[in-house]
């Protein structure tokens, strides 16, 4: 799953989930950072419920519902978010009845026919029957332009709402493709993971189907990182071509994988005894990955949340947090209760970094002042946290003055919102909050400065 935003022009002052002083953000940014944070998954201050009561809180108190269609629909194609953006669509539908572009807007939010499915079960589950008819009629549109291959690979049997009943639900138009899943007869498409079933619990099958794909370049990259332990297990023969492509700088580029991701493979890949070259693969394609980080000129903090609450994220925050300051040269903050400066050696690679980091994490308290209690002036200063703070209960907000004040800095501050929990920790014209990771947010970085409307601009932009 990244992202970009902009300034508050009037904060509130209110109350955080862990009880400490914050700012309120507006329906709008708050929205668009619940969509490109949360994996519909528990939270440490927040569970997956509280989080669709969140939205659904959301998409009411919005003053134009369009935002919440514009925001879903990017969420879903510019970042890849999937059960967030279902609900976002859903919600929508309740609320929005008899809009013109609601339909449209549905369609756009099904990239993949699962994506129906997945709605339609969140629908039934939720509200139950009748279906909103601009969700049963956008739904049906979008089925009705894919093709076979698609329909074929997103069946969904075995599932408790298949694609065959999206159909019996929805009505699209009828396609040769659709009519064919309808009768049974539209074959199986040619994927690794039918080629896999298909070779069932025969060892050599499944060793010539690896060693097949490896060899005939059919697997994609994210495919390939997520399947190396059971080429390990299965085809360890082909490991040596597996790990060619892992570490192919065009394949990372296009892939978008993210620089987590490498290490979380490695961190399992460790536990499953995987042979040291593999490891050795996966830290030289981390290490490419930072191509894809943005030299920014002049002098940055990086400041990383080491507290309690931020346990669930910090598997993904270290590295991006290491990515930086190796590819910035910046210093590197770790807080909680309390601020240290860390010295990187920019030699390291960004494994053993991230490895470092984690080896440093508290769990302790957050207290952002601390963050402005340097003396050094920054260009820019990179937060990342969940915005949780309660110690002393304030916001940082005089401190940030003070720094401004004692070392002649104004620095664009980069708030990353990991959690998405909807609170800021700064009011100011230079606060740029941000929330979750992706190659796009490095882009969007480098023009924040120049824009600060940027998230909600470009989520307005979205044509509905």
């Amino acid at each position: 799953m990244a992202r970009f935003n902009a300034t508050v022009a009037a904060a509130t002052l209110t109350e955080n989930l862990a009880g400490g002083e914050a700012y309120s953000e507006t329906p709008e940014l708050e929205l668009a950072s619940l969509l490109l944070t949360s994996f519909a998954q528990d939270q440490f201050y927040r569970s997956a419920d509280a989080t669709f009561a969140q939205m659904r809180g959301l998409i009411r108190a919005l003053p134009d519902k369009r935002f919440a269609a514009q925001a879903g629909i990017f969420a879903r194609n510019e970042y890849g978010m999937r059960s967030i953006t279902h609900v976002c669509l859903v919600e929508l539908c309740q609320v929005a009845k008899g809009e013109k572009w609601l339909r449209s807007a549905v369609t756009a939010a099904v990239r993949r026919p699962d994506d129906a499915t997945e709605m339609l079960a969140y629908q039934l589950a939720t509200y139950g029957k009748p279906i909103p008819n601009a969700l049963k009629r956008g739904i049906a549109d979008a089925l009705a332009g894919f093709d076979a291959y698609r329909l074929g690979k997103y069946k969904g049997d075995g599932h408790k709402l298949s694609l065959v009943d999206a159909v019996n639900l929805t009505h699209p138009k009828a396609t040769p493709q659709l009519s064919a899943l309808m009768t049974g007869t539209l074959a199986a498409p040619d994927t690794w993971e039918v080629r896999l079933t298909q070779a069932g619990s025969d060892v050599e099958a499944k060793r010539k189907v690896w060693a097949d794909l490896l060899e005939s370049d059919s697997l994609g990259y994210f495919a390939l990182l997520r399947n190396l332990r059971n080429i390990t297990a299965q085809a360890p023969d082909s490991l040596p071509i597996a790990c060619k492509y892992l570490v192919d700088p065009e394949r990372i580029r296009k892939s978008l994988v993210l620089p987590f991701r490498f290490f979380t493979a490695m961190r399992e890949l460790k536990l499953a005894g995987v042979p040291g070259f593999v490891l050795g693969a996966l830290s030289d394609a981390m290490e490419i990955s930072l191509e894809n980080v943005p030299t920014l000129p002049g002098r940055t903090l990086v400041a990383l949340d080491v507290s309690g609450s931020m346990r669930g994220v910090f598997d993904k925050a270290a590295p991006f947090a290491a990515a930086l300051v190796k590819r910035l040269d910046s210093d590197l903050l770790l807080f909680d209760g309390r601020g240290r400066l860390c010295t990187i050696n920019p030699r390291d690679t960004l494994s053993s970094i991230v490895e470092a980091l984690t080896a440093t994490f508290t769990g302790g308290s957050t207290d952002f002042r601390i963050i402005f209690a340097l003396d050094r002036p920054y260009d820019r200063i990179i937060i990342l946290s969940d915005m949780q703070a309660w110690v002393g209960y304030h916001t940082p907000r005089e401190a940030h003055r003070e720094y401004k004040a004692r070392t002649g800095a104004d620095p664009a501050i980069f708030s990353f919102d990991l959690q998405g929990y909807g609170t800021l920790q700064f009011p100011e014209q230079h606060v740029y909050c941000m929330a979750g990771f992706s190659e796009k947010v490095f882009d969007v970085m480098a023009t924040l400065e120049e824009d600060r409307a940027a998230l909600v601009n470009k989520i307005k932009a979205v044509p509905v």
